[in-house]
């Protein structure tokens, strides 16, 4: 058995295996679609201290940006000069740039395994991995979510709602950011990355959809509850404004 099967792939699918037998207590029957929403609450739950290391990474992330702007206009017209500076300020910048690679890392890792369940494991190719200790599964499994969705197929309304929920999610990212974005951020962020998405999902099996949704609603709410919390905060400490010491008043006596 293989690195990845053995010690990533086997623990997500049985993980996913023991969430579908959970269902089954809440509805009359198993439900993969509602195993897949728990599926991905737990998995951003499991990654959320590597999102908060990668928010606290937000002001290097910052700062390079602004000195690389600063290196292009410097050296406009020295461009092999321009990507040395560069170069040596991206490694300079750790943090910012593990947090990045990071969580690339865990999106490409993500789709192989969501790609590998829902095209042959939970069809049966990959039932020997469940360890002993799971509890008895009835096979073959339901990939029918709500009666409706085979989750096992692709399906055009879940892939467009996926886009709608990527570009939800970049419009808030784009809100919230340090750096006030441009036009072509917002044109390439919000319409064209949902366009490219559609195209490249479409294929891909309706459960992985599901997934990415409930991630992205996830993130999406994990966003505004923290951008609210710091609203909270700022209103707190907020200085009162100081007013500007009236001068005294003299009492005057009349003239006799």
């Amino acid at each position: 058995m293989d690195f990845f099967t053995l010690y990533i792939y086997q623990p997500f699918f049985n993980i996913l295996v023991g969430l579908y037998w959970l269902t089954g207590f809440i509805l009359p029957a198993p439900d993969m679609g509602l195993a897949v929403i728990l599926f991905a609450i737990a998995v951003r739950i499991i990654l959320l201290p590597f999102d908060l290391i990668g928010e606290q990474s937000d002001e290097d992330k910052f700062r390079v940006s602004e000195r690389v702007k600063q290196i292009k206009k410097e050296f406009a017209s020295d461009p092999v000069r321009e990507r040395e500076a560069t170069r040596e300020i991206m490694r300079q910048s750790p943090k910012a740039i593990f947090s990045e690679v990071f969580t690339i890392t865990i999106q490409v890792l993500i789709i192989l395994i969501l790609y590998r369940i829902f095209t042959t494991g939970l069809e049966g190719a990959d039932m020997h991995l469940l360890y002993s200790f799971m509890p008895a599964v009835r096979q073959p499994i339901n990939l029918m979510f709500m009666g409706v969705y085979d989750l096992s197929r692709t399906n055009g309304t879940l892939n467009l709602i996926q886009s709608l929920m990527i570009g939800l999610s970049e419009i808030v990212h784009l809100y919230f950011a340090p750096i006030k974005p441009t036009r072509k951020d917002f044109l390439s962020l919000v319409l064209i990355l949902p366009v490219v998405s559609f195209l490249i999902f479409m294929f891909l099996p309706a459960g992985k959809k599901v997934f990415i949704i409930t991630s992205l609603a996830f993130g999406i709410i994990l966003r505004l509850f923290k951008q609210i919390l710091f609203l909270t905060y700022s209103l707190r400490h907020q200085t009162p404004v100081e007013t500007a010491p009236q001068a005294p008043v003299t009492q005057t006596t009349p003239l006799a």
